[in-house]
């Protein structure tokens, strides 16, 4: 069985993180390590949330791991809340990277045009160099502006996009995905570039037109667990694009649903493989 570790923040109510990541990786036929950044009491769209940094903790977990020996056959990034935090999972890719150890980076900065509310620009330059150690980064349009260092836009036709994610595969991984890309009002979906072999793939479905937490985490996990379980990109993206309209339209059909966050227990299924590729 193949193992991967997942370094992100425990939101103990509201779907999104760790309480995202674990359960689809884990579907996904993957033994799933996890280093928390951070536990708070709810997701941030909450008033009033709490909030324990757990940044201190990191440096003792990873010198213990180290001592065991422990190998990844991916590491798995999502939010990091600060500088030191990306600095610590720099040493977990330099310590435990083998050969054949896939790195993704979800750089977790922002949406909707603007930078979250703890980040700035200079942030951003350091994420960007960050995500300079990565096999895959999986940027949305507004992160993907803010590593670029480039003004957001509302739109873009495909030859702009083509340009970002070139330019986002110049910051050093080897395949960039950007996400939340919409050439018509009524499609929305991801688009990707693998500069090795100088291919583009785009993955598109009919827009959803409403707001869901956790989306992008879910995403990100799948695509992680699909290119660990050794599937192609353009394969992972479509299972990623599928599961995540999945658990929209299992959240819009279901009047009891909560609003912070979307049914992806319901779309777990997609993700069972019968017979394991490894």
């Amino acid at each position: 069985m193949k193992r991967i570790v997942t370094v992100q923040d425990v939101s103990c109510i509201g779907k999104c993180s760790l309480t995202v990541a674990l359960p689809i990786l884990s579907a996904m036929g993957l033994e799933t390590a996890v280093l928390p950044t951070a536990v708070l009491s709810t997701h941030t769209a909450f008033d009033g949330f709490t909030f324990r940094d757990l940044t201190e903790n990191m440096t003792g977990i990873l010198r213990h791991w180290k001592e065991q020996q422990f190998t990844f056959d991916a590491i798995y990034t999502g939010y990091l809340g600060s500088a030191d935090q990306m600095r610590h999972v720099s040493d977990l890719i330099r310590d435990f990277r083998g050969d054949d150890t896939l790195v993704l980076i979800d750089p977790v900065m922002g949406d909707h045009g603007k930078l979250y509310p703890n980040f700035t620009d200079e942030f951003a330059k350091k994420m960007a160099v960050f995500c300079g150690q990565a096999d895959v980064i999986v940027p949305n349009m507004t992160e993907a502006a803010a590593l670029l260092g480039i003004p957001y836009a509302e739109r873009h036709n495909e030859e702009e996009i083509r340009e970002m994610l070139r330019k986002l595969t110049d910051l050093g991984p080897k395949q960039a995905v950007l996400t939340g890309v919409s050439f018509t009002p009524d499609t929305l979906g991801v688009m990707a570039y693998d500069r090795v072999t100088d291919q583009y793939f785009r993955c598109f479905r009919p827009h959803i037109p409403r707001i869901f937490y956790g989306t992008g985490d879910a995403f990100s996990s799948v695509l992680a667990g699909a290119l660990t379980r050794g599937e192609s990109l353009e394969d992972a993206l479509t299972l990623a694009v599928d599961f995540t309209v999945t658990a929209m339209k299992r959240t819009v059909d279901d009047p009891s649903a909560g609003w912070y966050g979307v049914n992806f227990e319901e779309a777990l299924p997609l993700l069972l493989v019968k017979e394991q590729p490894w």
